[in-house]
């Protein structure tokens, strides 16, 4: 077996940003990540967003746990969620929709391909 630790999460440095792929205006939001991906179909990681918006656009479930910043994401056909640092989700498969990040978000996840 092997265990996957991530120590201090809201400090860890991120090894990968890019743009993000959909932007939806100006700024242009840049995310940055740092993940583990396994042979059994899962992957977690550590991921920071900086302000902007943009679409969703991961269609595997994801579980994720903000650790600091402030955001909304509005499902399609859906409320908008506020979200904040303490704050949990769990977004099923095929879950689009649009963020909208008003301070750099940073979140601990797990997505289930």
């Amino acid at each position: 077996m092997s265990i996957t630790q991530f120590k201090n999460t809201a400090h860890v440095q991120l090894q990968e940003s890019f743009p993000v792929a959909v932007p939806l205006g100006t700024p242009v939001a840049v995310t940055s990540v740092t993940c583990v991906e396994r042979n059994d179909g899962v992957e977690t990681g550590i991921w920071e967003c900086t302000p902007g918006r943009w679409r969703r656009q991961i269609m595997e479930q994801e579980f994720c746990h903000f650790i600091q910043g402030r955001c909304t994401f509005t499902p399609d056909n859906g409320e908008t969620l506020t979200i904040e640092a303490g704050d949990a989700l769990m977004l099923p498969a095929n879950s689009t929709g649009i963020w909208d990040i008003q301070e750099t978000v940073r979140k601990t996840y797990v997505l289930i391909l």
